[in-house]
């Protein structure tokens, strides 16, 4: 994996993370918090999955991790009460589903 996307891919988690916790924890104004929460949460992590895409194990993942990315991203702008809203914890799950499943193989030398 090149240095720089894993330096990105850590920065958008870090980030994505942040905005988890102060919107859970209701650090700011409701506004700001469901912002955070909702939208900028799951663009952070839509832009992680985007990253993290070319370097999965299986090339047959590729495109499917790009999906995910996407709905994560999508998702993030459809009103809260739109009954499509609920794709942006599909592609969370997605996302995180591929992710764990096909990262790259490590060779352990004895």
């Amino acid at each position: 994996m090149n240095t720089n996307t894993q330096t990105i891919q850590g920065i958008l988690s870090i980030a994505a993370l942040l905005c988890l916790i102060v919107g859970f924890f209701n650090l700011f104004s409701p506004e700001i918090n469901d912002l955070l929460y909702n939208k900028v949460f799951y663009v952070l992590i839509g832009a992680s999955f985007y990253f993290q895409a070319p370097t999965l194990a299986n090339k047959n993942m590729l495109y499917p991790m790009y999906a995910a990315a996407a709905l994560c991203i999508i998702g993030a702008f459809l009103p809260q009460d739109s009954q499509f809203a609920v794709i942006k914890t599909i592609g969370l799950f997605a996302g995180v589903l591929l992710s764990i499943f096909n990262r790259p193989r490590t060779v352990r030398r004895n």
